[in-house]
C-alpha cells in the first residue's frame, strides 16, 4: 500500500494508490463501506493516529482494488485530482543528513570529509512542494542550482532518547525527496541553512510507503536530470543507518509524529562534475526508487 496526499476537487485529502494507476479517496470509501473509522482528512492526522489508520486503510484499499469503477475511485490521470507532498506543510524544519554516502563526501572534497559523526542540518517548512511542481530557480539569488535525490523517513510515534536497535518502532513509513541547493550560498554563508531553504527548495512525494512495506529490505535510489543518469546507489551503503541516525537526532531532542529525516544524497551532484552540471531553466529532475515511485518537478523558466 502507498499513501498520498491529493487535491479532489479543489480539498485535500488522504488517498492510497492501487497498482500506481488509481487513488482510492479514504474518506469516501470509508463512509461508502461504512466502516465505524472517521479516516483522517490531512496526512499528518493519519501519522498521529498511527497503526488504528493504516490498519484501516489496507482493508479500504484491498476491498476497493475489485470495485476501481466506484465513485471513490480516481484513475491517476485524471484531471479532477493532483498529487501533492505527502505532507504539504510540516510542523517543523526538514531535518537532514549531509554527507552520509562516502562517494557523495569525496566528490565534495576528499576522503578526508568523511564524517565520523552524522552531519545534521534543517530545511525550512516552506521549502515543500510536491510532485510535478516547479522549482523557482531564483535567479536574482544563485547561479549554482543543484538537485539531491534522497530517501527520506517520516516518524510516526513521539520520542526522545531513542535506541538504534528500537528505532523502527518510530517509523511510520518513507518518501522520495529532493534537497535542492543553491551551492554558492551554501559556500558564502559557511552553512547548509540559506543555501537549501528558499522556497519550492524541497520536492517531496509522490507517495508515503508505510515501515511494514520496505522493513528490513535495501532500497534503491536513482536521480535522473533530463532522462540522464546523475546519481544512482542503494541504502545499504549510507554511513549511517536510518536507525543510527535517529538514535543520534533524538538523544537531546524529541521527534514528533510528521517530523521528516532526509537520510542523505550519493556522488553525482551537479557540483562533482567538473565543469560542474547544475540546473538550468526548464531542466527536469526526477527521484525515483523501485519501493516508493518517481519524483519529478521541473525548473521554472522565468
Amino acid at each position: 500500500m502507498k499513501l498520498a496526499t491529493v487535491e479532489i476537487h479543489k480539498e485535500e485529502k488522504t488517498a492510497a494508490l492501487v497498482n500506481e494507476e488509481y487513488v482510492i479517496d479514504l474518506e469516501e470509501a470509508g463512509k461508502a463501506y461504512n466502516v465505524g473509522y472517521r479516516f483522517p482528512r490531512t496526512m499528518l492526522e493519519a501519522i498521529c493516529d498511527g497503526e488504528n489508520f493504516l490498519a484501516e486503510a489496507e482493508k479500504i484499499t484491498a476491498s476497493a482494488y475489485n470495485h476501481l469503477d466506484a465513485s471513490y475511485v480516481y484513475p491517476l490521470s485524471s484531471k479532477e485530482i493532483s498529487l501533492k507532498a505527502p505532507i504539504p506543510v510540516p510542523r517543523k524544519n526538514i531535518i537532514c543528513a549531509g554527507k552520509n554516502y562516502a562517494d557523495h563526501a569525496i566528490e565534495m572534497g576528499s576522503a578526508a570529509d568523511i564524517p565520523d559523526h552524522p552531519i545534521i542540518f534543517t530545511k525550512s517548512p516552506t521549502t515543500v512542494i510536491g510532485p510535478e511542481d516547479t522549482i523557482d530557480p531564483h535567479i536574482d539569488v544563485t547561479d549554482a542550482l543543484d538537485y539531491e535525490g534522497e530517501i527520506a523517513v517520516i516518524i510516526g510515534k513521539k520520542g526522545k532518547g531513542i535506541k538504534a536497535e528500537e528505532a523502527e518502532d518510530y517509523l511510520f513509513g518513507c518518501t522520495l525527496l529532493n534537497d535542492v541547493t543553491a551551492r554558492d550560498l551554501q559556500s558564502k554563508h559557511k552553512q547548509f541553512f540559506l543555501g537549501k531553504s528558499l522556497d519550492t527548495f524541497c520536492p517531496m512525494g509522490p507517495v508515503i510507503v508505510p515501515l511494514k512495506h520496505w522493513k528490513g529490505k535495501t532500497m534503491s535510489l536513482k536521480t535522473l536530470v533530463n532522462d540522464e543518469i546523475r546519481q544512482e546507489t542503494t541504502t545499504d551503503k549510507m554511513i549511517f543507518s536510518i536507525s543510527q541516525l535517529i538514535e543520534v537526532i533524538s538523544r537531546g531532542m524529541t521527534l514528533e509524529p510528521g517530523d521528516i529525516i532526509a537520510t542523505g544524497t550519493p556522488a553525482g551532484v551537479g557540483k562533482g562534475f567538473n565543469p560542474p552540471k547544475y540546473l538550468q531553466e526548464g531542466d527536469e529532475v526526477v527521484v525515483q526508487s523501485d519501493r516508493i515511485g518517481k519524483l519529478k518537478n521541473t525548473v521554472n523558466k522565468k
